[in-house]
């Protein structure tokens, strides 16, 4: 396979791609952020992609044809994607993603502008013809994955469970000695475990259409814009004429919290920021965030950070490059 990489071009961004070893290294440059990807052709038809993105989105032209498959396993952050019917599928920490790679829309989201995972892309005539010597005597019907995992132009979405970790984990801390070695043990380990998987018996992700997404998006926009408001679910339902239990349901879907923790987290986030960027006081810096009272930000920051607001600029001015950045 000549690299199926090739088919995920940015648009209107440069691509810095350099040797590193057995892999290539590709550098993306989003419109609000930086992506890399580490590239390893680990088999015939087999390649793993480490990815890595301080961005909220990553478009590509997908010229991909065939039987190519994307098995995505999200490490850190969340990513979102889109099929080609619309519905938009979302992975959290440790969950796994199968779809096939024409029937995804050429675009990732990232809904906590953070997202480090893995991605093995196969494509399947190629290793059905020539599948790795361990497993050429065995039963595997590779092409039959797209009709178990992706039958009727749809996806498979595993959320996290011990199996998944087990073959993920590992590949986030191999030295560099024995990388190539490695990836190929764990690549015939993920296809045996796919092999092994009852689809029927699997409780998968929710999947959400457009407009549910869209509004939902247009909510999140209106609660992050301004802080010092704190409309409740029910007014937030009435303004955007959605369903408060779909609201809160897709919310959870695309950002992994319900929308009290999330915008718990924000604020104290954003609070971190100011900390490090001004000096306010911390009892402005509490108000600017939404909080009127200074004993609750504080209590709040510490539940978070696990350090007092004080204690945080303290350190970051002390040693600006060992403090948490967020």
């Amino acid at each position: 396979m000549d690299s199926n990489i090739k088919m995920k071009v940015m648009k209107n961004a440069s691509v810095i791609q350099k040797e590193n070893g057995f892999g290539r290294l590709l550098k993306f440059d989003c419109s609000d952020g930086l992506g890399l990807m580490t590239v390893y052709n680990v088999f015939p038809g087999i390649e793993l992609i480490y990815n890595e993105f301080e961005t909220t989105e990553f478009s590509w032209k997908n010229n991909t044809s065939g039987n190519v498959m994307e098995i995505n396993h999200c490490r850190e952050g969340r990513e979102g994607s889109q099929l080609k019917n619309g519905a938009y599928l979302y992975l959290g920490e440790g969950d796994l993603s199968i779809h096939m790679m024409e029937n995804c829309a050429p675009v990732m989201s990232f809904p906590l502008k953070h997202y480090r995972g893995v991605s093995v892309v196969i494509d399947l005539d190629i290793i059905s013809e020539n599948p790795p010597d361990s497993l050429k005597d065995t039963e595997i019907d590779f092409i039959g994955f797209k009709e178990k995992f992706c039958g009727k132009d749809t996806s498979f979405i595993m959320p996290a469970k011990d199996e998944i970790e087990h073959i993920f984990s590992e590949l986030y801390r191999v030295p560099e000695g024995i990388q190539m070695a490695y990836f190929k043990l764990k690549i015939q380990e993920l296809l045996l475990f796919l092999c092994m998987v009852d689809v029927r018996s699997e409780n998968q992700r929710a999947q959400y259409m457009p407009p549910q997404v869209e509004v939902v998006k247009k909510i999140h926009k209106k609660l992050t814009a301004n802080l010092k408001e704190r409309p409740t679910i029910e007014e937030l339902s009435k303004e955007y004429l959605i369903n408060t239990s779909t609201l809160k349901e897709t919310f959870k879907g695309i950002y992994g919290m319900p929308i009290a923790t999330y915008m718990k987290t924000y604020r104290i986030k954003q609070a971190a920021v100011l900390l490090r960027q001004t000096q306010d006081t911390v009892a402005d810096i509490a108000q600017q965030v939404g909080y009127i009272n200074q004993s609750k930000f504080a209590t709040a920051f510490r539940e978070i950070m696990k350090i007092s607001p004080t204690e945080y600029r303290s350190q970051y001015e002390a040693n600006p490059k060992t403090i948490l950045h967020d």
